[in-house]
Protein backbone atom coordinates (compact mmCIF):
# COMPACT_ATOMS: atom_id res chain seq x y z
CA UNK A 1 0.00 0.00 0.00
CA UNK A 2 1.00 3.66 -0.23
CA UNK A 3 2.30 4.75 3.17
CA UNK A 4 2.70 8.41 2.16
CA UNK A 5 2.34 10.81 -0.75
CA UNK A 6 4.58 13.86 -1.08
CA UNK A 7 3.40 17.02 -2.84
CA UNK A 8 5.43 19.88 -4.24
CA UNK A 9 3.69 22.99 -5.65
CA UNK A 10 0.44 21.04 -6.21
CA UNK A 11 -2.73 23.09 -5.70
CA UNK A 12 -3.02 23.89 -1.98
CA UNK A 13 -0.04 21.66 -1.18
CA UNK A 14 3.15 23.64 -1.72
CA UNK A 15 5.29 21.31 0.36
CA UNK A 16 3.32 18.63 2.17
CA UNK A 17 3.38 14.94 3.03
CA UNK A 18 0.13 13.01 3.39
CA UNK A 19 0.66 9.99 5.72
CA UNK A 20 -1.51 7.01 4.82
CA UNK A 21 -2.65 3.75 6.40
CA UNK A 22 -4.80 0.89 5.14
CA UNK A 23 -7.68 3.16 6.14
CA UNK A 24 -7.19 6.95 6.40
CA UNK A 25 -9.73 9.60 7.40
CA UNK A 26 -8.71 13.18 6.56
CA UNK A 27 -10.43 15.90 8.58
CA UNK A 28 -10.04 19.65 8.29
CA UNK A 29 -11.64 22.97 7.42
CA UNK A 30 -12.80 23.93 3.94
CA UNK A 31 -9.77 24.79 1.79
CA UNK A 32 -7.36 22.97 4.12
CA UNK A 33 -6.06 20.59 1.44
CA UNK A 34 -8.27 17.52 1.98
CA UNK A 35 -9.51 17.36 -1.61
CA UNK A 36 -6.05 18.16 -2.96
CA UNK A 37 -4.67 15.23 -0.98
CA UNK A 38 -7.32 12.88 -2.38
CA UNK A 39 -6.70 14.08 -5.93
CA UNK A 40 -3.04 13.21 -5.48
CA UNK A 41 -3.97 9.57 -6.08
CA UNK A 42 -5.58 10.60 -9.38
CA UNK A 43 -2.43 12.56 -10.12
CA UNK A 44 -0.25 9.50 -9.59
CA UNK A 45 -2.38 7.40 -11.93
CA UNK A 46 -2.11 10.04 -14.67
CA UNK A 47 -5.72 11.23 -14.52
CA UNK A 48 -4.77 14.88 -14.05
CA UNK A 49 -3.67 15.69 -17.56
CA UNK A 50 -3.09 19.27 -18.54
CA UNK A 51 -0.62 22.11 -18.26
CA UNK A 52 1.32 22.66 -15.03
CA UNK A 53 -0.07 26.17 -14.79
CA UNK A 54 -3.55 24.78 -14.03
CA UNK A 55 -2.47 22.81 -10.96
CA UNK A 56 0.51 24.83 -9.69
CA UNK A 57 0.15 26.35 -6.21
CA UNK A 58 -0.87 29.99 -5.95
CA UNK A 59 2.11 32.31 -5.57
CA UNK A 60 4.67 29.77 -6.83
CA UNK A 61 6.95 31.05 -9.65
CA UNK A 62 5.88 29.94 -13.12
CA UNK A 63 9.20 28.18 -13.72
CA UNK A 64 8.57 25.81 -10.77
CA UNK A 65 7.99 22.11 -11.27
CA UNK A 66 4.83 20.45 -9.90
CA UNK A 67 5.46 17.04 -8.35
CA UNK A 68 3.58 14.21 -6.67
CA UNK A 69 5.58 11.29 -5.25
CA UNK A 70 3.93 8.16 -3.91
CA UNK A 71 5.84 5.82 -1.58
CA UNK A 72 4.60 2.25 -1.72
CA UNK A 73 5.65 -0.07 1.08
CA UNK A 74 5.61 -3.86 1.15
CA UNK A 75 7.12 -6.28 3.68
CA UNK A 76 10.22 -6.87 1.57
CA UNK A 77 10.19 -4.08 -1.01
CA UNK A 78 9.63 -0.35 -1.28
CA UNK A 79 8.58 1.36 -4.51
CA UNK A 80 8.44 4.95 -5.63
CA UNK A 81 6.01 6.47 -8.13
CA UNK A 82 6.68 10.01 -9.30
CA UNK A 83 4.51 12.28 -11.45
CA UNK A 84 5.99 15.59 -12.59
CA UNK A 85 4.66 18.57 -14.50
CA UNK A 86 7.56 20.52 -15.96
CA UNK A 87 7.19 24.24 -16.78
CA UNK A 88 5.98 24.72 -20.33
CA UNK A 89 4.94 21.08 -20.81
CA UNK A 90 1.35 20.23 -21.71
CA UNK A 91 1.17 17.03 -19.65
CA UNK A 92 2.78 15.12 -16.77
CA UNK A 93 5.86 12.89 -16.85
CA UNK A 94 5.52 9.51 -15.13
CA UNK A 95 8.38 7.67 -13.44
CA UNK A 96 8.33 4.49 -11.39
CA UNK A 97 11.34 3.16 -9.49
CA UNK A 98 11.51 -0.50 -8.60
CA UNK A 99 13.71 -2.10 -5.94
CA UNK A 100 16.84 -3.80 -7.28
CA UNK A 101 15.51 -7.24 -6.38
CA UNK A 102 11.97 -6.72 -7.65
CA UNK A 103 10.94 -9.44 -10.10
CA UNK A 104 7.17 -9.05 -10.19
CA UNK A 105 5.25 -6.43 -12.17
CA UNK A 106 5.09 -3.05 -10.49
CA UNK A 107 2.46 -3.42 -7.70
CA UNK A 108 1.82 0.32 -7.16
CA UNK A 109 1.25 0.80 -10.89
CA UNK A 110 -1.28 -2.04 -10.86
CA UNK A 111 -3.00 -0.60 -7.80
CA UNK A 112 -3.17 2.89 -9.32
CA UNK A 113 -4.67 1.47 -12.51
CA UNK A 114 -7.47 -0.01 -10.38
CA UNK A 115 -7.91 3.00 -8.10
CA UNK A 116 -11.18 4.94 -8.09
CA UNK A 117 -12.20 8.37 -6.78
CA UNK A 118 -15.82 8.87 -5.68
CA UNK A 119 -17.69 12.08 -4.91
CA UNK A 120 -21.23 10.73 -4.82
CA UNK A 121 -24.15 12.74 -6.17
CA UNK A 122 -27.75 11.66 -5.62
CA UNK A 123 -29.03 12.94 -8.98
CA UNK A 124 -26.38 10.96 -10.87
CA UNK A 125 -27.03 7.85 -8.77
CA UNK A 126 -30.76 7.92 -9.57
CA UNK A 127 -30.33 8.32 -13.33
CA UNK A 128 -31.29 5.36 -15.61
CA UNK A 129 -28.42 3.52 -17.26
CA UNK A 130 -27.79 2.22 -20.76
CA UNK A 131 -26.67 -1.36 -20.13
CA UNK A 132 -23.28 -2.43 -21.46
CA UNK A 133 -20.65 -5.05 -20.58
CA UNK A 134 -18.19 -4.37 -17.72
CA UNK A 135 -20.12 -1.31 -16.52
CA UNK A 136 -18.48 0.40 -13.54
CA UNK A 137 -19.69 2.89 -10.98
CA UNK A 138 -18.75 6.40 -12.14
CA UNK A 139 -16.99 8.87 -9.87
CA UNK A 140 -20.30 10.59 -9.02
CA UNK A 141 -22.24 7.33 -8.54
CA UNK A 142 -23.73 7.20 -12.03
CA UNK A 143 -24.28 3.72 -13.51
CA UNK A 144 -25.43 2.34 -10.15
CA UNK A 145 -28.46 0.61 -11.69
CA UNK A 146 -26.23 -1.20 -14.18
CA UNK A 147 -23.69 -2.21 -11.53
CA UNK A 148 -26.42 -3.63 -9.30
CA UNK A 149 -28.05 -5.41 -12.25
CA UNK A 150 -24.72 -7.04 -13.05
CA UNK A 151 -24.18 -7.99 -9.39
CA UNK A 152 -27.61 -9.64 -9.25
CA UNK A 153 -26.92 -11.68 -12.39
CA UNK A 154 -23.31 -12.56 -11.50
CA UNK A 155 -23.43 -13.13 -7.73
CA UNK A 156 -26.95 -13.65 -6.40
CA UNK A 157 -25.74 -14.55 -2.91
CA UNK A 158 -23.79 -11.30 -2.61
CA UNK A 159 -26.73 -9.33 -4.01
CA UNK A 160 -29.05 -10.91 -1.43
CA UNK A 161 -26.64 -9.99 1.37
CA UNK A 162 -26.55 -6.40 0.09
CA UNK A 163 -30.34 -6.34 0.32
CA UNK A 164 -30.16 -7.60 3.91
CA UNK A 165 -27.74 -4.81 4.76
CA UNK A 166 -29.96 -2.26 3.00
CA UNK A 167 -32.94 -3.38 5.12
CA UNK A 168 -30.85 -3.01 8.26
CA UNK A 169 -29.48 0.43 7.29
CA UNK A 170 -32.83 1.80 6.12
CA UNK A 171 -35.61 -0.32 7.65
CA UNK A 172 -38.31 1.40 5.58
CA UNK A 173 -37.13 -0.65 2.56
CA UNK A 174 -36.37 -4.34 2.16
CA UNK A 175 -35.10 -4.84 -1.41
CA UNK A 176 -33.65 -3.33 -4.58
CA UNK A 177 -35.95 -3.70 -7.59
CA UNK A 178 -35.20 -3.08 -11.26
CA UNK A 179 -37.19 -1.27 -13.92
CA UNK A 180 -36.75 -1.01 -17.70
CA UNK A 181 -37.60 2.57 -18.71
CA UNK A 182 -36.50 2.00 -22.32
CA UNK A 183 -34.82 -0.47 -24.67
CA UNK A 184 -31.52 -1.57 -23.16
CA UNK A 185 -32.07 0.72 -20.19
CA UNK A 186 -32.14 -0.09 -16.49
CA UNK A 187 -33.20 1.91 -13.45
CA UNK A 188 -33.68 0.98 -9.82
CA UNK A 189 -36.42 1.28 -7.23
CA UNK A 190 -36.57 0.33 -3.58
CA UNK A 191 -39.42 -1.78 -2.24
CA UNK A 192 -41.12 -0.60 0.94
CA UNK A 193 -41.24 -3.12 3.74
CA UNK A 194 -44.84 -2.21 4.49
CA UNK A 195 -47.12 -2.84 1.53
CA UNK A 196 -44.20 -3.74 -0.77
CA UNK A 197 -44.56 -0.67 -2.95
CA UNK A 198 -41.76 0.16 -5.44
CA UNK A 199 -40.36 3.68 -4.96
CA UNK A 200 -38.41 4.82 -8.07
CA UNK A 201 -34.88 6.09 -7.52
CA UNK A 202 -35.85 9.60 -8.63
CA UNK A 203 -38.25 9.80 -5.65
CA UNK A 204 -35.79 8.55 -3.03
CA UNK A 205 -33.99 10.89 -0.66
CA UNK A 206 -30.42 12.00 -1.21
CA UNK A 207 -29.24 10.11 1.87
CA UNK A 208 -30.94 6.88 0.80
CA UNK A 209 -29.31 6.98 -2.64
CA UNK A 210 -25.86 7.74 -1.26
CA UNK A 211 -26.23 4.96 1.32
CA UNK A 212 -27.13 2.50 -1.44
CA UNK A 213 -24.11 3.55 -3.51
CA UNK A 214 -21.79 3.11 -0.49
CA UNK A 215 -23.26 -0.32 0.21
CA UNK A 216 -22.65 -1.28 -3.40
CA UNK A 217 -19.01 -0.17 -3.33
CA UNK A 218 -18.47 -2.13 -0.10
CA UNK A 219 -19.98 -5.32 -1.56
CA UNK A 220 -18.39 -5.42 -4.99
CA UNK A 221 -16.88 -8.86 -5.61
CA UNK A 222 -13.78 -7.23 -7.14
CA UNK A 223 -13.51 -3.74 -5.63
CA UNK A 224 -10.89 -1.18 -6.70
CA UNK A 225 -7.42 -1.53 -5.19
CA UNK A 226 -7.60 2.02 -3.85
CA UNK A 227 -10.86 3.81 -3.02
CA UNK A 228 -10.88 7.58 -2.44
CA UNK A 229 -14.16 8.97 -1.05
CA UNK A 230 -15.05 12.63 -0.75
CA UNK A 231 -17.26 12.98 2.36
CA UNK A 232 -18.99 9.56 2.31
CA UNK A 233 -21.11 10.73 5.26
CA UNK A 234 -22.61 13.64 3.31
CA UNK A 235 -26.41 13.74 3.51
CA UNK A 236 -26.69 10.76 5.86
CA UNK A 237 -28.53 10.59 9.17
CA UNK A 238 -26.12 10.35 12.14
CA UNK A 239 -27.45 6.90 13.07
CA UNK A 240 -26.06 5.55 9.79
CA UNK A 241 -22.51 6.76 10.35
CA UNK A 242 -21.35 3.70 12.25
CA UNK A 243 -22.67 1.53 9.41
CA UNK A 244 -20.77 3.67 6.91
CA UNK A 245 -17.59 3.25 8.93
CA UNK A 246 -18.11 -0.52 9.06
CA UNK A 247 -18.73 -0.63 5.28
CA UNK A 248 -15.44 1.18 4.66
CA UNK A 249 -13.70 -1.14 7.11
CA UNK A 250 -15.16 -4.06 5.16
CA UNK A 251 -13.21 -2.81 2.14
CA UNK A 252 -9.99 -2.10 4.02
CA UNK A 253 -9.98 -5.16 6.30
CA UNK A 254 -11.66 -8.03 4.41
CA UNK A 255 -10.59 -10.68 6.93
CA UNK A 256 -12.95 -9.16 9.47
CA UNK A 257 -15.81 -9.58 6.99
CA UNK A 258 -14.68 -13.09 5.99
CA UNK A 259 -13.86 -11.87 2.50
CA UNK A 260 -11.15 -13.82 0.65
CA UNK A 261 -9.64 -10.96 -1.33
CA UNK A 262 -6.84 -8.43 -1.09
CA UNK A 263 -7.42 -5.42 1.20
CA UNK A 264 -8.51 -2.14 -0.38
CA UNK A 265 -6.64 1.00 0.64
CA UNK A 266 -9.37 3.46 1.62
CA UNK A 267 -8.84 7.23 1.90
CA UNK A 268 -11.83 9.37 2.92
CA UNK A 269 -12.49 12.96 3.95
CA UNK A 270 -15.06 14.35 6.37
CA UNK A 271 -16.33 17.47 8.13
CA UNK A 272 -18.71 15.50 10.30
CA UNK A 273 -17.97 15.55 14.06
CA UNK A 274 -20.20 12.53 14.69
CA UNK A 275 -18.28 10.53 12.10
CA UNK A 276 -14.92 11.64 13.52
CA UNK A 277 -15.89 10.45 17.00
CA UNK A 278 -16.23 6.88 15.69
CA UNK A 279 -12.45 6.73 15.15
CA UNK A 280 -11.39 7.84 18.62
CA UNK A 281 -9.87 4.42 19.35
CA UNK A 282 -7.84 4.51 16.12
CA UNK A 283 -5.94 7.83 16.04
CA UNK A 284 -3.43 6.30 13.64
CA UNK A 285 -6.19 6.35 11.00
CA UNK A 286 -6.93 10.08 11.40
CA UNK A 287 -5.02 12.78 9.52
CA UNK A 288 -5.58 16.46 10.34
CA UNK A 289 -5.42 18.85 7.36
CA UNK A 290 -4.58 22.44 8.24
CA UNK A 291 -4.02 25.63 6.26
CA UNK A 292 -1.26 27.97 7.46
CA UNK A 293 -1.15 31.04 5.26
CA UNK A 294 -1.03 29.75 1.69
CA UNK A 295 0.39 26.40 2.74
CA UNK A 296 -1.65 23.30 3.61
CA UNK A 297 -0.13 20.55 5.69
CA UNK A 298 -1.06 17.15 7.12
CA UNK A 299 -0.34 15.52 10.47
CA UNK A 300 -1.31 12.12 11.82
CA UNK A 301 -3.30 12.33 15.06
CA UNK A 302 -1.43 9.41 16.62
CA UNK A 303 1.86 11.33 16.29
CA UNK A 304 0.74 13.85 18.93
CA UNK A 305 2.89 13.49 22.04
CA UNK A 306 0.01 14.76 24.20
CA UNK A 307 -2.68 12.58 22.61
CA UNK A 308 -3.62 10.68 25.78
CA UNK A 309 -3.97 13.91 27.74
CA UNK A 310 -6.14 15.79 25.26
CA UNK A 311 -8.45 12.82 24.65
CA UNK A 312 -8.81 11.86 28.30
CA UNK A 313 -12.01 13.76 29.14
CA UNK A 314 -13.67 14.87 25.91
CA UNK A 315 -15.08 13.40 22.69
CA UNK A 316 -12.71 13.67 19.76
CA UNK A 317 -15.07 16.07 18.01
CA UNK A 318 -14.91 18.54 20.92
CA UNK A 319 -11.12 18.43 20.94
CA UNK A 320 -11.09 19.13 17.21
CA UNK A 321 -13.58 21.99 17.57
CA UNK A 322 -11.44 23.53 20.30
CA UNK A 323 -8.57 24.05 17.86
CA UNK A 324 -6.10 22.14 20.04
CA UNK A 325 -5.49 19.71 17.18
CA UNK A 326 -5.47 22.34 14.45
CA UNK A 327 -7.54 21.79 11.35
CA UNK A 328 -10.13 24.53 12.04
CA UNK A 329 -10.48 27.81 10.13
CA UNK A 330 -8.25 30.67 11.25
CA UNK A 331 -10.27 33.27 13.17
CA UNK A 332 -12.90 30.83 14.40
CA UNK A 333 -13.60 30.97 18.13
CA UNK A 334 -12.15 27.68 19.23
CA UNK A 335 -14.41 26.64 22.08
CA UNK A 336 -15.07 22.88 22.33
CA UNK A 337 -18.76 22.94 21.43
CA UNK A 338 -20.34 19.53 21.77
CA UNK A 339 -22.34 18.28 18.74
CA UNK A 340 -24.82 16.80 21.18
CA UNK A 341 -25.08 20.12 23.07
CA UNK A 342 -24.46 22.74 20.35
CA UNK A 343 -25.48 25.72 22.48
CA UNK A 344 -23.20 24.99 25.43
CA UNK A 345 -19.63 25.99 26.04
CA UNK A 346 -17.26 23.75 27.93
CA UNK A 347 -14.40 25.45 29.83
CA UNK A 348 -10.88 24.50 28.77
CA UNK A 349 -7.80 23.96 30.93
CA UNK A 350 -5.50 26.97 31.00
CA UNK A 351 -3.09 25.20 28.66
CA UNK A 352 -5.83 24.92 26.01
CA UNK A 353 -7.33 28.42 25.94
CA UNK A 354 -9.27 29.45 22.82
CA UNK A 355 -7.25 31.34 20.27
CA UNK A 356 -9.52 34.04 18.83
CA UNK A 357 -9.78 37.56 20.22
CA UNK A 358 -13.54 37.36 20.73
CA UNK A 359 -13.25 34.26 22.89
CA UNK A 360 -10.41 35.73 24.92
CA UNK A 361 -12.65 38.66 25.83
CA UNK A 362 -15.38 36.44 27.30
Amino acid sequence: MFDRIKFKNFKALRDAVLPLSQFTLIVGANGSGKSSGLSGVNGLRGSLAGHAAYIRSVGVPSHSRVEIIGHWEEPNNNYLVRMQWEPGQSGPHFESKLPNKAKNPNPPARALERSRFYSLDAVAIAHPVQLQPELELAHNGANLAGVLDRLRDGDQERFDFLNEELARWIPEFDRVLFETPGTGMRSIALRTREGRHPIPARELSQGTLIALALLTIAHLPEPPSIVCLEEPDHGLHPRLLRDVRDALYRLAYPDGARESRAPVQVIATTHNPYFLDLFRDHPEQIVIAEKVGLDARFSRLSDRADLDEILSDAPLSEVWYSGVLGGVPVGVCRWPISPSRPQTRQPLPSSQKPSCAHALNQ
